[in-house]
């Protein structure tokens, strides 16, 4: 199994080249002006750079909210071993490190308010979980596809495109995800991913 260093270097990689390779050509059926903005399907046929980061982050929101969900409340304070993070803090810790991370990318979305002191009950956790992917959901709503391609101070990513931080995020949150798909499994439960295959 790859690890998640690795993993994310070699999806940084990529998405380094896609990016190159977009840079200054105009896709299939777009207009040479690169302020347009962009989601599924705005390139005729073809496929944009932002239009793809938006169907994965709206994929990924959905797997991490099963699998979330997926566990009984009353074990969301289990732990695989007592220095691990427990289930419940798994959950918060990807809606927390999403929030702080796209409030980099700039925009006029307002990010979520909740915290980690303030969540305490499944049905909150879930709600921040999701309310941490509606506010990249918005974010990239806004964007062209210049500016997904524009570099902007990342944190401790360093200089970055915007669309490097939204891959980073997805990256991070599968690392989480595996770790949840073992708590899952250590409690008896399948994972919903894995059900009926």
């Amino acid at each position: 199994m790859m690890c998640g260093r690795l993993r994310r270097i070699l999806i940084q990689a990529l998405m380094c080249s896609v990016i190159a390779a977009c840079d200054g050509a105009p896709q299939s059926g777009e207009s040479p002006t690169a302020d347009t903005p962009a989601g599924p399907g705005a390139a005729a046929g073809g496929a944009t750079v932002l239009g793809d980061l938006l169907e994965d982050w709206q994929e990924q929101k959905d797997t991490m909210l099963k699998i979330a969900d997926a566990m009984p409340e009353d074990r969301f304070g289990y732990r695989s071993t007592p220095p691990q993070r427990s289930y419940g803090e798994q959950v918060m810790h990807a809606a927390l490190v999403n929030v702080d991370l796209l409030k980099l990318v700039g925009g006029t979305a307002a990010p979520p308010s909740f915290t980690a002191e303030g969540v305490k009950t499944k049905a909150d956790m879930l709600k921040a979980l999701a309310e941490s992917y509606d506010y990249g959901t918005a974010l990239l709503n806004a964007q062209t596809d210049a500016g997904i391609r524009e570099t902007i101070d990342a944190g401790f990513l360093g200089p970055s495109t915007r669309a490097r931080v939204f891959w980073f995020l997805l990256g991070h949150s599968m690392d989480v995800y595996g770790q949840m798909v073992v708590y899952l499994r250590l409690n008896g439960i399948v994972p919903p991913a894995s059900r009926g295959l």
